[in-house]
C-alpha cells in the first residue's frame, strides 16, 4: 500500500473514531484519553502522508476554520440540554484532537520549507 492510500485511510479512520467518540461519549469516558491519543497519532500520520506542498495553504486554512468553528459549536451546545451536549461536544473535541496534530505537522513542514529555501 502506498503512502497516499495509507494517508487516505488514516484520515477516514480519524473521522470515524471522532464520530464514534462523539456518539458514545457518555460510555467511553473511561478510555477517552486513550482514544484522544489515538486520534492525535492518526492526525500526525495524516499530516505526514496526506498533505502535499501545493495543498499546504488550503489545508492549514481549512484546519484553522474547522478547529475554531468546532470550538464555537462545542461552546454553543454546552449551553443546551445534556443529552445532545455530550455527543456534540464529544465529537467536536475528538475532531479537534484529530485535526490539530495534522495541522501542526503541516505547519512545521511549511516553516521548514520556507526556512530551507532562504
Amino acid at each position: 500500500m502506498n503512502s497516499e492510500k495509507m494517508g487516505e485511510w488514516a484520515f477516514l479512520l480519524g473521522v470515524f473514531i471522532a464520530i464514534v467518540v462523539g456518539v458514545l461519549s457518555p460510555w467511553v469516558q473511561s478510555i477517552q484519553g486513550i482514544l484522544m491519543a489515538v486520534l492525535a497519532l492518526v492526525g500526525l500520520v495524516v499530516g505526514l502522508l496526506n498533505i502535499k506542498e501545493k495543498e499546504v495553504n488550503s489545508f492549514l486554512l481549512a484546519a484553522l476554520v474547522l478547529i475554531v468553528s468546532a470550538s464555537a459549536i462545542g461552546t454553543a451546545f454546552a449551553l443546551l440540554g445534556e443529552s445532545v451536549t455530550g455527543a456534540v461536544v464529544g465529537f467536536v473535541t475528538a475532531l479537534t484532537a484529530f485535526v490539530a496534530p495534522a495541522a501542526v505537522v503541516v505547519a512545521l513542514k511549511s516553516v521548514y520549507n520556507l526556512a530551507a529555501t532562504k
